[in-house]
């Protein structure tokens, strides 16, 4: 069968789309999925390009959509025919937070789904949402789930609440969907005038661009009142922080999901504690989560933005495409 690996030490140039044994038939607890599509996210790109470092021959990606073909002996949970989507730490089930790291996480410490086949343990996987295409349910697993968590598990949003998104990739238009249909007023943030206008046809109440006004923290208070915003979405990391912190009101909450500007750096705690703001670092979510988050898509929530899908065989052009920063949404990928 086929499968999309990354050979050490790593690179784009390094993807390669190699033949791999059939993973055969389900034992006891586990079920066989025909895979379908994935989602690129940057955690994605961090392993392709040996950012992140994995096993030379790792099979990439952490998001898998796909249809179950046999089941194990012992699983209730799903039968052939299920639409099913990967879970990205699928030891991690319910509960508070008990992984610090990615040892088990698909595409990167275990073997991921860009392939054509798996088998896993039943308790890898949830439901897909009814109706979703493979590659729409493929975005729900990282990218979705973190808003998700972000904004309704830790964030406790409520309608009339006022959210600052970062940029619009995956997780901040999930945000900014999640945010409008729960009630809430939605500030976005790009660098790009067209990728703001396609966010207020999704419904963002206010656009900032951040390299005319590179003081959109101040800005986005400003468009408060004065008060400050209830959420932050925050996924630049060290060199957003700040400006974050500035925008957030006293008492208000910024979730810290990416790293996009680096891994270190200052933060102005004297700001922060001055805020008695909740900043709360966070990695995606746990399966209960993910399947609350499945029955309230299915519920009518929103549907996925995807920019533009590529072919398995193509996955290299596809983190290409993502490195360009020209996406709004997600890029899926489909076979």
């Amino acid at each position: 069968m086929r499968a999309m690996v990354v050979r050490a030490p790593g690179g784009l140039d390094k993807l390669e789309l190699a033949d791999r044994p059939d993973p055969g038939p389900p034992g006891p607890g586990e079920i066989r999925v025909a895979l379908h599509a994935s989602s690129l996210n940057f955690h994605d790109y961090g392993v392709a390009t040996g950012r992140a470092r994995a096993e030379d021959g790792r099979v990439l990606m952490a998001d898998g959509a796909g249809v179950v073909e046999a089941i194990g002996q012992g699983v209730t949970d799903f039968a052939p025919g299920d639409h099913v989507v990967s879970c990205y730490f699928p030891d991690w089930q319910d509960g508070p937070p008990t992984i610090g790291n990615f040892a088990r996480t698909p595409g990167d410490g275990l073997d991921g789904f860009a392939q054509d086949h798996v088998v896993r343990p039943a308790t890898a996987f949830t439901r897909a949402p009814a109706g979703f295409s493979h590659v729409e349910a493929a975005t729900i697993t990282t990218a979705g789930l973190t808003a998700w968590r972000a904004l309704v598990v830790d964030g406790g949003l409520k309608p009339g609440d006022t959210v600052l998104a970062l940029g619009t990739g995956g997780v901040s238009i999930f945000a900014l969907q999640l945010a409008k249909r729960i009630g809430a007023r939605v500030i976005i943030t790009s660098s790009s005038d067209e990728k703001l206008e396609r966010a207020r046809a999704l419904g963002a109440d206010e656009t900032i661009n951040y390299r005319t006004d590179e003081n959109w923290g101040a800005r986005a208070r400003e468009l408060t009142g004065g008060r400050g915003v209830d959420h932050v979405v925050e996924v630049g990391g060290p060199g957003t922080l700040a400006r974050s912190i500035e925008a957030v009101r006293v008492g208000g909450h910024i979730s810290l999901i990416g790293v996009l500007t680096g891994r270190a750096g200052e933060v102005p705690t004297g700001a922060l504690m001055a805020k008695q703001a909740r900043l709360q670092g966070l990695i995606v979510g746990n399966r209960r989560q993910q399947q609350d988050f499945v029955r309230a898509l299915e519920g009518g929530a929103l549907r996925p933005v995807i920019d533009r899908n590529f072919r398995l065989e193509e996955l290299a052009d596809a983190f290409r495409y993502e490195e360009s920063g020209g996406h709004f949404g997600k890029i899926g990928v489909e076979w």
